[in-house]
C-alpha cells in the first residue's frame, strides 16, 4: 500500500551548520516527487531523514497519518536505491533480489515467484544466475531497482541512482524507472542534481537551495513560470536583463524596448526580467545587437547575440519556423513575448509577473 509523505518544518544541523532550515513538503500518494538542487543544498540529507538514516533535529515526518520520527529505518517500510547500487557482490542476481524478502520473513514458497516477477519487470530475468561482476552498470542498476520494488514498499527512495551511468544509458534507465513507478503506483521520492532528468521523470519537483525550498511545482510550471531568479537560472537556460517598471506598469529595458508584462500586483521600480532562449525572437524593432555565433542543432538554431549595451543573450529559433539563418556579424533587433517572460523585483527577487 503506497503512502502519502508529509514533512513539517524539518530541521537538520551539523554543529553550527544548518543543512535544512524548516522544510515542509506534502508528497501525494503514488506520486513521483523529485528533490532537485545543486550539491550541498540539502536534498540527500532530507532523503536520509525520510529513510531514517539521519537524526531529526526538528520537525515532524509522517507516512500517511503515522508519525515516523522515532521509527527505526528497518521498520519504515521503504525501498531504497542508492547511487552506487549497493548490491551484494557474493550473491547472484536472484539472491540479491530475494534478500529483502528473506529479511521480512516472507514464506519461502512465495519468494521465488516474487523474485521472478521483479526480474521480469526490469527485463533481466535471463540474468538471474549471474554475479554482479558479470553485469554492466545498467544491469546492476536494474538489479537494485528489482530489489527495491520486490518488497512492495509503501515509499520508494532513490538517491542519484543514475549518476554513475553514461549519458545514453541514463536516458534509457530514467524511462524504465518512470514506467515502473507508474505501473506499480509506489510513492517515490527521487534525488538528483540533473535538471533535464528531473523535468523528464517527475510528477512534481521541489527545487532546493541552501537548505530551503525555492519552488514546488510540475515540470512545466517550474520551467515556464520560475518563482525566483535562482529557479530560472538553475532549470534550463535563462537570459537575465535589468529593467525598470514605470508607473503605468510598462517594463522598460535599457531605454531600447518597452513591453507590457502582465503583473500580479501593482509595482514600479527596478526589476529583473528572465526569458528562456525560445521566448526571444528576432524582430524589425526592439533591442539592437549583433549575432556573435550561430550554431545549427537540427531542430533549432542557437544564436549568441551581443546587445549594443554589452549584454549577451542566447536565442533559439526553431528551423520549422524560419527559412533564414542569421549570419555571424549580422545586425539584428531582439524582442520578447511579454506573456511568457518572468519579472522579479530587483531587491527582493520576488516574482511580480503573472
Amino acid at each position: 500500500m503506497s503512502n502519502e509523505v508529509i514533512i513539517k518544518n524539518a530541521v537538520k544541523k551539523y554543529g553550527d551548520f544548518t543543512a535544512l532550515n524548516g522544510v515542509s513538503l506534502d508528497i501525494h500518494e503514488g506520486e513521483f516527487f523529485t528533490l532537485l538542487g545543486p550539491s550541498g543544498c540539502g536534498k540527500t540529507t532530507l532523503l536520509r531523514m525520510i529513510a531514517g538514516f539521519n537524526s531529526i533535529e526538528g520537525g515532524e515526518f509522517y507516512f500517511g497519518d503515522k508519525l515516523i520520527n522515532d521509527v527505526p529505518a528497518h521498520k519504515r517500510d521503504i525501498g531504497m536505491v542508492f547511487q552506487n547500487y549497493a548490491i551484494f557482490p557474493h550473491l547472484d542476481v536472484k539472491d540479491n533480489v530475494a534478500y529483502g524478502l528473506k529479511a521480512r520473513n516472507v514464506p519461502k514458497n512465495q519468494i521465488a515467484p516474487k523474485v521472478k516477477e521483479a526480474l521480469e519487470l526490469v527485463q533481466i530475468a535471463h540474468l538471474a544466475d549471474r554475479k554482479p561482476n558479470e553485469l554492466s552498470g545498467g544491469q546492476q542498476q536494474r538489479v537494485a531497482l528489482a530489489r527495491a520494488f520486490v518488497i512492495e514498499p509503501s515509499v520508494l527512495l532513490m538517491d542519484e541512482p543514475l549518476s554513475n551511468l553514461d549519458a545514453k544509458l541514463r536516458v534509457q534507465m530514467r524511462t524504465v524507472i518512470k514506467k515502473l513507478q507508474r505501473r506499480l503506483g509506489i510513492t517515490t521520492i527521487y534525488v538528483t542534481h540533473d535538471q533535464e532528468e528531473a523535468l523528464a521523470i517527475s510528477d512534481r519537483i521541489a527545487v532546493m537551495k541552501d537548505g530551503h525550498i525555492m519552488q514546488i511545482g510540475t515540470p512545466s510550471e517550474i520551467y515556464a513560470k520560475p518563482q525566483n531568479p535562482f529557479v530560472a537560472g538553475f532549470i534550463g537556460v535563462s537570459n537575465f536583463l535589468d529593467c525598470e517598471v514605470d508607473k503605468d506598469g510598462m517594463t522598460v529595458i535599457k531605454n531600447e524596448l518597452k513591453i507590457k508584462v502582465p503583473l500580479r500586483k501593482p509595482y514600479a521600480g527596478a526589476a529583473k526580467l528572465s526569458a528562456r532562449p525560445e521566448q526571444l525572437f528576432f524582430s524589425k524593432e526592439g533591442m539592437p545587437g549583433t549575432v556573435q555565433l550561430s550554431t545549427f542543432l537540427g531542430d533549432f538554431i542557437e544564436y549568441e547575440v551581443k546587445l549594443d549595451d554589452g549584454q549577451e543573450l542566447i536565442i533559439n529559433e526553431y528551423t520549422k519556423d524560419t527559412s533564414e539563418i542569421h549570419t555571424d556579424g549580422e545586425k539584428v533587433f531582439i524582442s520578447f513575448d511579454p506573456d511568457r517572460v518572468s519579472l522579479y523585483e530587483a531587491e527582493t527577487e520576488e516574482v511580480i509577473s503573472q
